[in-house]
Order: structure tokens, then sequence, then C-alpha cells
């Protein structure tokens, strides 16, 4: 089920400096949430786990199955959303787990996802939104009021958005100590920078849908790209200090400027 993968000179540097304990492994399989007799797999590969679990009170009453299930007793990795490369701390060492969709990627946009995870685990941060709202997210279900899947959408990119705002600035010291990492990061930002100019017209015209709209603008936030109104305001260092409850606070206010 798991393979170890072998890093990049370029890569393999990023794990010293961030996270030299974590294991890499290359997932036979795809998955968006890995099973639970699928993840209990990788404890023969490390030395302990520890699951997470959090309290339901924390989920709105139509909260997704998914994130119910990673809420409780199983040992889960990965949840929607959380792409091609993902990494875990219910893992004595923490494990980070490739996708088989890279397969086809350009090897330098691969290794710009393993290094951003790096960087990631390095920080120390929650392992999902979940942790970082806590019981805030009914409060945000409250404040945007749309179906549930779109909610645990706008939840995702705005905890995507607040990491962005701390990985851009190790990102930033690659073009002098990781030269080819800095070029993968510039030219996905490059990617998204015209997609992320139009995103009000295009809102505006239903050509796309703000939960779409607002992850598309949270994940060029770690590119350092310029957002547009109303993503703008998640571009801050206000955002980065006062995390869940400023993201609270900006769909509250969003949303009802919306709507009127």
């Amino acid at each position: 089920m798991f393979d170890s993968r072998e890093l990049s000179a370029p890569v393999a540097a990023v794990k010293a400096d961030h996270a030299p304990d974590a294991i890499v492994f290359d997932s036979e399989r795809d998955f968006e949430t890995l099973p639970p007799e699928q993840a209990e797999e990788l404890g023969f590969a490390v030395d302990s786990l520890e699951l997470a679990t959090y309290p339901s009170a924390w989920l709105p009453a139509d909260a997704p199955t998914l994130l119910e299930r990673y809420a409780g007793a199983d040992f889960t990795v990965g949840m929607p959303g959380d792409g091609s490369v993902v990494w875990t701390r219910q893992t004595e060492p923490p494990v980070v787990l490739v996708k088989p969709r890279v397969q086809g990627s350009p090897e330098s946009f691969v290794d710009f996802l393993l290094a951003e995870a790096f960087v990631e685990l390095g920080l120390e941060i929650p392992e999902h939104f979940l942790d970082f709202f806590e019981d805030g997210y009914r409060d945000l279900d409250r404040a945007v009021s749309l179906d549930a899947n779109s909610t645990y959408q706008i939840a995702a990119a705005l905890y995507d958005g607040w990491v962005g705002l701390q990985t851009r600035e190790v990102f930033a010291t690659w073009p002098n100590d990781s030269p080819e990492l800095a070029a993968a990061w510039q030219d996905a930002g490059d990617r998204l920078e015209g997609r992320v100019s139009g995103l009000p017209s295009a809102v505006a015209r239903n050509e796309t849908d703000f939960a779409d709209a607002t992850e598309l603008a949270c994940a060029a936030i770690k590119h350092a790209i310029e957002l547009p109104a109303p993503f703008a305001a998640l571009d801050t260092e206000a955002y980065l200090d006062h995390g869940p409850e400023y993201a609270i606070r900006w769909a509250e206010k969003t949303f009802d400027a919306l709507t009127e």
C-alpha cells in the first residue's frame, strides 16, 4: 500500500530544515480520505499512532459524513480538498503521503508540493480546519448560510489561506536557498494570477460560485498574488494574528454584503 519515496536534493534539504523526522511514502491507491483499515497499515512503518479526535459539538447538524468520521474515533488520514500530497502528525514520526494522481505532473511541481508539506509540518499548525476553527465552525456555518459541502469548502479554503500567509514567508527565501523550488513556486503562482484577478466578475456573472472563488483566492495567498475584494481582506496581518475569529467575521461581513 505504501512505498518509500526518494526525494530530490532540493526537497531533501527543505525536509532537513523543517521536518527532519518525517517519513515519505508513495500511496499505491488514490484517496480523499484514507480508510481506517488502510491508514492503520502505517502503524507498521512508524513508532506509534496517536489518533486525532474532535468534539461532535464542533460540528453543525448537517456536517458531511466524512467530516463526522474524521472527527470521530476512526484513524483516518486526509480529507477532501487536501490535494495530492498530505501529511499527518497522528503518527510518530510524522508521515507525508504522495497520491498517485501526481503522475503526469511536472516533477518540479511535485517537488514544490513535497517541500510545502515539510514547511507546513515545521510550522506545527493544526492538521485540519476543524482544529483551526474548533467550535467556531458552527459560527462559520451560520455566517455563510450555504449547504454543508459549500461550508466545508469555504472552511478548508480559509484555513489554507491562513496557512499560506505563513508558508510564503519561507517560500520567499527560496530564490537564494533553492532556486529550483523558487521557480516552481513562481510558476504555480503565475498560472493562478489571471484566474484570481477575474474572480469578482466571474462570481457576478454566476460563472463561479462563491465557494469555488474562495478556494481559488485562498490558494493564491501562498504565492503572494494580489487579491481582489472581498478576498484582499484575507491577505493581512490581522488574519494571520487572529485566525479563525477573523475568518468568521470576514464571512459574516462578506455574506451580509452579498445578500444586500
